[in-house]
């Protein structure tokens, strides 16, 4: 079962270990089972490098320069590993997935190489090494799926927090997006056993966990392997619903569990029935992550996302008027190949109309291994995209900014996530629709607790308010930090 916050290294003769993360929210639970197994071998977190005997590099490879600081940090690290004797070096996820065999000849001072399926491996591989002479390394090709390695609920994690935790759903990718090489290191799509999810947020519950983020690659395709498996079985008792949506509404039914998430889903398989059951299941938050990538129809075809800017936009609209007080947040990448003024001129429309909470947006990086990396002929001059990366943030801001203000005055609830980075004197917590609040309590209020705040001011990326009430603690028994006044 998960566990919460463990042990920090203190005893001299403890080996430590530190992990360092890099990506999705995918390779953030990873790093919670990786932490998890090797406190479960014995080993102890260590607060830095410094004090560590085993640094585990969790990598990432959509971005371009993903590359460059895996083996810059590596370079790093030789020196490291250097000065003490029994120092270990791992190198997992999707980079390490990708590259395979580079990794370690690239740098031989590194002992493990794991994929992304080989999580459940850390503790042993990392054993395995202390006694070989040269980099182990070990790369599934794809998910075990007649063991843990595939959806490991029974491993220990470490989680960074106790009122929250990741619920891997479904891993893999069966889409062909051009600019993506998820499918290429994470599989194709597997779904989890329905039962075995309920399972797991019902134990996280027990534990006090309140808010649970449900985790895959595509979420809203979730369960259509599961039924055409079963169809093909000749199972006629197999789920015909839409399991995605009716999964958040058993979700949120489960005791203590206060407050549900979910990403990242894709708009081409988006639908109504799961508008209807956020609107209508009172845990699910008001928040949707849904991701544009550009407003040209002729750029979204060439990156193959199977939809259009209009349908795209009618099925935002849709999600609105089915959820009260809706947040939107959304994905946008600049300069993909072949991208004129005009397909930029329609994502700015598409992005204006669309009145975003937030986005996050990219300048289109090449991955070696997909269809995007080839059409090199089609590269944007990079001056070129800077230009309309700064144009796009002008837009984005502008939403987000208009919709922040309009918030003042409301009462929110915020789930407290501690003091705020910025100043520790004022404590920082998020509402329901995923917004970052500013504020200073009367007193100091655990990590991990709900209170009410007013809404003060509105600023692109965060808001500011004024205590109102406190509702709740949290109810774990762990050691949870206190938020400063």
């Amino acid at each position: 079962m998960a566990q919460g916050p463990g042990p920090v290294a203190s005893h001299p003769m403890s080996r430590s270990y530190i992990v360092r993360t890099y990506g999705c929210q995918m390779n953030e639970h990873d790093s919670e089972r990786i932490s998890g197994l090797l406190e479960a071998d014995g080993l102890v977190r260590a607060e830095n490098e410094a004090d560590a005997d085993v640094v585990v590099l969790n990598t990432c490879c959509i971005r371009e320069n993903a590359d460059n600081k895996l083996y810059g940090n590596l370079g790093h690290l030789k020196t490291w590993k250097g000065e003490r004797e029994g120092r270990q070096i791992v190198v997992s996820g999707c980079l390490a997935q990708k590259d395979q065999e580079l990794v370690a000849k690239r740098a031989g001072h590194v002992d493990v190489v794991m994929g992304t399926h080989n999580v459940h491996r850390a503790a042993e591989l990392l054993a395995q090494a202390r006694t070989s002479d040269r980099p182990i390394t070990e790369i599934l090709t794809e998910a075990v799926i007649d063991d843990q390695a595939m959806f490991p609920s029974a491993l220990p994690a470490r989680r960074e927090t106790s009122y929250n935790a990741w619920v891997t759903i479904q891993i893999g990718c069966d889409n062909n997006c051009a600019f993506c090489i998820v499918p290429a290191v994470r599989g194709t799509e597997i779904s989890r056993p329905y039962d075995e999810i309920l399972a797991e947020i019902t134990d996280l519950s027990d534990a006090g966990v309140t808010e649970v983020t449900l985790l895959g690659q595509n979420v809203n395709s979730y369960g259509r392997d599961l039924q055409l498996a079963a169809r093909r079985a000749g199972d006629d008792t197999a789920r015909l619903r839409p399991l995605f949506a009716e999964l958040l509404r058993d979700v949120g039914a489960i005791e203590g569990i206060r407050r549900v998430r979910y990403t990242s889903p894709h708009p081409k398989d988006m639908r109504p029935d799961t508008f209807a059951a956020m609107a209508d299941t009172a845990a699910v938050c008001e928040h949707l992550h849904y991701p544009l990538q550009s407003g040209s129809d002729r750029v979204l075809a060439l990156m193959h996302r199977g939809y259009t800017a209009e349908r795209y936009l009618a099925r935002l609209a849709e999600a609105r008027r089915t959820i009260d007080d809706l947040a939107v947040s959304t994905d946008i990448i600049v300069g993909f190949p072949g991208e004129t003024e005009a397909d930029f001129e329609h994502t700015l429309a598409v992005a204006a109309e669309a009145e975003y909470d937030y986005a996050y947006t990219f300048i289109f990086s090449p991955r070696e291994g997909t269809e995007a990396a080839a059409m090199q002929a089609d590269f944007v001059d990079p001056a070129v995209a800077s230009e309309r990366f700064k144009r796009l943030h002008l837009v984005v801001e502008r939403s987000a900014l208009r919709r922040h203000e309009a918030r003042v005055g409301r009462i929110e609830e915020v789930l407290v996530e501690g003091p705020s980075k910025r100043d520790p004197s004022v404590t920082s917590g998020r509402t329901r629709q995923n917004k970052l609040v500013h504020f200073v309590p009367p007193r100091p209020l655990r990590t991990g607790s709900y209170a009410t705040v007013e809404i003060t001011r509105g600023a692109p990326h965060f808001l500011e308010g004024q205590f109102v009430e406190f509702i709740s603690e949290p109810t774990h028994k762990l050691r949870i930090p206190v938020a400063a006044l």
